[in-house]
């Protein structure tokens, strides 16, 4: 059902006030066929945790619900479970380690819905989704049907995808339906972030339930509640430079953290940039970037669209200045 002037303000997790001339609720695919929607100016919504929402929004929100999680079929090599656009993130990692398919732990309690994870590619202490998606269901607008991509056709790349390479996540083209995971059977944890092997420290050969329970801790540890303190999670993308600038950079600042990347570029940490700029624990106005974690940008109260750009400029000119890194955001802004 179609409704007017709807208020967003709790469909995203900055609190962020602003409202949509049109709204409409997804729980099923069938719903996408309406001509109208196809008519209008579209916005994809789903749980808002990667959302500023900078004001009112003169189009149609559509907001993804679409539920369900099933075993979608299996072979000797892996389990394929399938899960709606709509479920919650971390509930479903969870029924997947409950069910006995592991794979998806080291993305436990990332705030958000299964049908978003492809677009953001969504990753966490060493794993990517990316690297676990099998394929993927999408109503395309413009053909007027269900279409399906496959993990190549996805094109993945750190918190990157086809549908931002194309913009497509924000011209409203593909709304993704469901989401299929290929969970292998010859299960291997992946345990090389530092902060998690030092989280295992002791547990000499962890279960996925271990590794899951060990990011639960970590995140609740670093990372604020959106109920009790309005953010996004993690606000700027880790910056990935060429090696020279990287050399460069450890020259005048030995203890930066960094990580190596296949391609010879080196991926290094936007919370410490940001830390040592002296954002962290920092306001300005009614936002700041959190005191324990420098990389959350959060809502103090009362926060608007503007406050929040105004905030992120602030630290992407203060991190520039000093260590010569452009910082980008990771949210969508509407």
């Amino acid at each position: 059902m179609l409704r007017r002037d709807v208020d967003l303000t709790a469909c995203n997790t900055l609190a962020l006030p602003g409202q949509a001339a049109r709204y409409a609720r997804i729980d099923s695919p069938e719903q996408l066929g309406d001509p109208e929607h196809a008519r209008s100016r579209r916005f994809i919504l789903g749980g808002g945790s990667n959302l500023v929402l900078t004001g009112d929004f003169d189009g149609l929100v559509l907001h993804m619900a679409i539920p369900g999680r099933r075993l979608a079929g299996e072979d000797a090599d892996a389990w394929y479970v399938e899960a709606g656009a709509g479920e919650n993130w971390h509930d479903f990692v969870q029924w997947t380690l409950a069910q006995g398919w592991p794979g998806l732990e080291n993305l436990s309690l990332i705030p958000g819905t299964a049908g978003a994870a492809p677009i953001q590619n969504i990753g966490a202490y060493g794993l990517e989704a990316g690297e676990r998606i099998h394929s993927l269901t999408a109503f395309d607008f413009s053909a007027g049907r269900l279409v399906a991509f496959s993990r190549g056709d996805c094109r993945f790349g750190y918190r990157d995808s086809i549908f931002k390479q194309e913009g497509w996540h924000l011209s409203g083209r593909f709304a993704i339906t469901a989401v299929t995971f290929r969970l292998p059977k010859a299960w291997a944890p992946v345990t090389g972030y530092a902060d998690l092997a030092r989280e295992l420290d002791g547990t000499s050969t962890p279960s996925a339930r271990d590794i899951a329970d060990a990011v639960v801790r970590l995140r609740r540890r670093k990372l604020p509640d959106p109920v009790e303190i309005p953010n996004a999670g993690s606000f700027f993308h880790n910056p990935v430079v060429d090696a020279a600038t990287a050399e460069a950079l450890l020259a005048v600042h030995p203890a930066l953290p960094r990580y190596p990347q296949a391609d010879g570029r080196v991926k290094l940490a936007a919370g410490w940039l940001i830390d040592q700029a002296g954002w962290k624990g920092r306001n300005l106005g009614p936002v700041g970037m959190y005191e324990k974690q420098a990389l959350v940008l959060v809502n103090r109260g009362g926060a608007r669209g503007i406050d929040v750009q105004r905030t992120m400029s602030a630290v992407q000119a203060d991190v520039l200045a000093r260590f010569g890194v452009q910082l980008t955001p990771e949210p969508v802004f509407l």
